[in-house]
């Protein structure tokens, strides 16, 4: 079993040409809303990686905004620990995404900010605790600790990007973020590697957009360049490079084998608009993955390169 702990929250979504600028008003083209926050994202993209039985722990007001979240969670058969906050509003993100599918993101968290620590729920049969940083970092702590001692192993994707105290990382046995995530972890910067041969964590995941994505597994580095694509809209593609990641890993599948299916998952995602509306089914990645062939040397050593995986 794979237990997600984190943020639910409704999106409001607006495609335009651009994304406005300080103090600019741009005229949007369509409007939709679709279920998303980063929790419900990954639990979704876990579910549907398929092999590997998902359950969400999340926190929601006792509002309409609520109900297409528990909707889209239940349809990806995703067991529901909820927590119901009615003076809390439902978690809400405000999403603007450009033509060239870049996106900005302002999130209200409303009932998000109410997950405390004694809301845990038993962590028997459950092999893998994933969780981000749109509850409280004090919740995510005290969970990640709770984890660690069980013996669950702990997956941390530190996004949005803040500091992490000590005690978290100590209890953390894979961390996942991006360039910039990985930034704001370490005081210091350097190349790729250098950071990641700075972080006291076992396995570190460094998403790296369009490039692809670098580990390291204690000493040992992977490489994973990404794959081809028309990106439509890159809502939820971090969230579902880290669900299938994990689902993948729980499955008993090495690091090598699931940061490729992983990296498919989320190229397919980029493919389609929205958040949970965008995560693919296992079959789909399953048939992405036999129409592209494995990267050629050239792929691995221009990432390498960028890494700086040659220069440590």
């Amino acid at each position: 079993m794979i237990l997600v702990a984190g943020s639910a929250n409704l999106d409001f979504v607006v495609r335009a040409a651009h994304i406005p600028a300080p103090g600019e008003t741009v005229l949007g083209q369509t409007f939709t809303t679709y279920p998303g926050g980063k929790g419900a994202n990954q639990a979704g993209a876990c579910a549907r990686a398929g092999g590997a039985p998902t359950a969400m722990l999340l926190a929601l007001g006792d509002d309409a905004h609520a109900l297409p979240l528990l909707a889209s969670l239940e349809n990806a058969r995703v067991r529901l620990h909820t927590v119901r906050c009615p003076d809390q509003t439902t978690g809400c993100a405000f999403i603007c995404v450009a033509d060239n599918a870049e996106n900005a993101i302002t999130v209200a968290p409303g009932a998000n900010l109410h997950l405390q620590s004694q809301h845990l729920p038993e962590l028997q049969g459950t092999s893998h605790l994933l969780m981000q940083l749109e509850i409280p970092i004090a919740t995510v702590t005290a969970y990640a600790q709770r984890a660690h001692a069980c013996g669950v192993q702990v997956v941390l994707n530190a996004a949005p990007a803040q500091a992490l105290p000590p005690e978290l990382l100590q209890a953390v046995d894979i961390l996942v973020v991006n360039e910039g995530e990985l930034r704001s972890v370490l005081a210091e910067g350097g190349t790729v590697v250098a950071m990641l041969r700075q972080i006291a964590v076992p396995t570190v995941v460094v998403t790296l957009g369009q490039r692809g994505c670098i580990a390291r597994q204690h000493e040992d580095f992977l490489l994973q360049p990404a794959f081809n694509i028309s990106a439509v809209d890159t809502t939820a593609a971090g969230d579902t490079f880290c669900g299938t990641l994990v689902a993948h890993l729980g499955r008993g599948e090495t690091l090598a084998r699931a940061l490729r299916v992983a990296s498919a998952a989320a190229a397919l995602a980029c493919t389609a608009s929205g958040a949970q509306s965008s995560i693919p089914v296992a079959v789909d990645v399953d048939n992405f993955l036999r129409q592209h062939p494995a990267p050629d040397q050239a792929q691995f050593d221009a990432l390498g390169d960028y890494c700086g995986l040659d220069a440590s």
